[in-house]
Parts: structure tokens; sequence; C-alpha cells
């Protein structure tokens, strides 16, 4: 931090401490004897579910726009709003360049708390309201206003999809990773030629640099970076799955890593569920694909692959004769459930 003065002292009152708090709900205190000190009628705020601020000293920490953003993630189902003066002042700190100053690790930390909370797309639609969306996160602001065909997309915007589909993930997991992983998949829509809307040919491959770009620049850490790169680039693939030839589905289990010991296949697979989820009217709709793709990788890794080691066969053979067998195991899984129907 830089720009901020320190002043510890023994004349420091109580009242003056609560004062430089970031909201009135966080600004009571209580005495050893249980007596409580509410100078800024904090209790008050929460019964009426508001968050507000202090003083004009909320203004001096850009990082309490995203504190903010985080508790409306964390207490949207309690009931809890901005005060509209609090809205003012923050969307006036955004219109000052506050915020141009918000260093990665704490955009970061924030974020990731904010993924854990149990709404956490309140988050991304507090930060909107006051303007800061488009400063600190414009991959997500540019997904606003972007429209989809209705025929799969009823709710049209893509930036609500996201957020729907954020909500989704929350639903399925309570693993931050994936729950980023559905927030990002769709980055590429917001590249669609003009001329093409509301479709969007390639934003799988599209949205990829654009993805890259935000994980470096907010460091977001490798777990999250990998699985969101697979589900941006193979989501399309997991939904149409059964459509999928034998060879392709044995290519895209090994882009996945299916068949290596350490590998985030069920994350893949329920954020796919949460993007396929999050459309309005489909929330409560099945997710076959899902099953299938476990069914698929458990026959293909358990092929027998010995014989591949007899030593006949010599650095790639032996890879495309173990893709022959997987497929070929594929093909028969699926000759099988086509003779049982």
């Amino acid at each position: 931090y830089k720009g901020f003065v320190v002043h510890a002292n023994v004349d420091v009152t109580l009242e003056q401490d609560l004062q430089r708090r970031d909201l009135t709900i966080n600004a009571i205190a209580a005495t050893p004897e249980g007596e409580i000190i509410d100078p800024y009628n904090g209790r008050d705020d929460l019964d009426k579910r508001l968050f507000r601020h202090v003083s004009p000293a909320f203004a001096e920490d850009p990082v309490r726009i995203l504190r903010v953003a985080r508790f409306a993630a964390r207490y949207q189902h309690l009931g809890f709003k901005l005060a509209s003066e609090t809205q003012e002042l923050m969307q006036a700190m955004v219109a000052a360049g506050e915020v141009d100053h918000l260093v990665p690790e704490r955009v970061w930390a924030e974020l990731l708390k904010a993924l854990n909370e149990q709404s956490p797309a309140a988050f991304f639609y507090t930060l909107l309201d006051c303007g800061a969306l488009e400063k600190i996160f414009p991959e997500f602001y540019n997904l606003f206003g972007v429209p989809q065909p209705e025929k799969y997309h009823p709710e049209i915007d893509t930036g609500i999809h996201a957020m729907m589909c954020l909500e989704q993930a929350a639903l399925l997991s309570p693993k931050p990773e994936v729950r980023f992983a559905a927030l990002v998949h769709d980055l590429g829509k917001a590249l669609s030629p003009k001329d093409n809307l509301p479709h969007h040919y390639g934003h799988e491959t599209k949205g990829l640099p654009v993805l890259e770009a935000l994980c470096n620049r907010l460091r977001v850490p490798n777990a999250f970076k990998s699985l969101a790169l697979h589900v941006m680039q193979y989501h399309t693939h997991c939904h149409k799955v059964t459509e999928l030839k034998p060879s392709t589905l044995v290519d895209l289990l090994n882009n996945l890593g299916v068949f290596k010991q350490h590998n985030q296949f069920p994350e893949f697979l329920l954020a796919c569920e949460a993007d396929a989820k999050g459309r309005t009217g489909l929330e409560h709709k099945p997710y076959p694909q899902s099953v299938y793709l476990q069914k698929a990788a458990k026959t293909a890794g358990s092929v027998n692959t010995s014989d591949m080691m007899d030593g006949c066969l010599q650095g790639a053979q032996i890879g495309e004769a173990i893709r022959r067998l997987r497929i070929q195991a594929i093909t028969d899984m699926n000759n099988t459930e086509v003779k049982c129907r």
C-alpha cells in the first residue's frame, strides 16, 4: 500500500477508530462487560439489511469497493442491499479513477473470497452497478449486452448467462475452481463480429487469449487457469458428446488428461453442467452428458495396454496403438448401448 498515513497513539478514541471502518455494521464494538458501543447506528442498518459507509474515509481505500461487493455475495440471501448514498460514493470513486490503482493480488484475493460465497454473482452485479466492473474486470463487463440465440439461450444476454452459470456452479460445487471456470467459459463471445450476432462461431477458441491475459494479470493460480482453459475450449464438445465420433471422444478425454493419475475431469464435468443449466427455464434440466462421459472415460481407461509394451512398438507408435484400442473400446460401448435399446 502507498499513499496512506498511519496515526497510532493512545489519544485515539474508540469512536475515532470506528469512524474509519468501512461499513456501519462493521463499526460496532463491545466492552468486556458486554456493553454495545454503536456510535454510527450499525445495529439499525443490520435491522434494515443495509450496507452503509461510516464516513467519507471509506473513499480512501478502493479495496473497500471490492469488500462491499463481496459482502453482497455473502449476505444477498438474507436480503442485504447497498444504501443509495454508499452506491453514489462508490460511483464517485470509480469516476475519480480510484479503482485504477488496485493491485492484482488484492483483486484476486477478493475475487477468490467472493467465489466461495453463497451468491457469488452478486459480487459482479454490485461492481456493475457502481461502474467498477468495466475498470476492474473488463472481460466480464464486455459480455453484458451481447446477444445469444434465444432458441438456446432464453436469457439472451451473455453477461446474464455468465452470472447464471456462476450461480449454478455454486449450487453444484463448493470448489472455487469450478465456479471460476463456469464464470469465464464464454469470454470469447465478446469478440464475435457484430454481423454474426447473435451467433458466436468459434468462441471456444477465440476466448483463450482473453482468458490467458486475465489469468496472467490477476496472477490466477494454475489449478484455476488450467481448468478454466479446458472448460472454455471443450464445453461445446461436452454438450454434444453423444454426437462425437469415437476417435474425437478419445482425443477429448486425452486432452482433458483423463488418463493421467491426477486430473480435473470431475470439475470439468461440473462446470459444463453449470453452463448447461445456467439458462432461463433450464436450471433443473438433467445433464446426461456427464454420465455418458464418465462411462466413456472408464471404458477407454480400462483397456489392456500390456501388449503394447512387448518391444515391437517404439515411441509414438505405442501412443497411437493405445489410442486405437481406446477408440475401439468406445465403439464397442456405443454398439452395446444401441443393442440394449
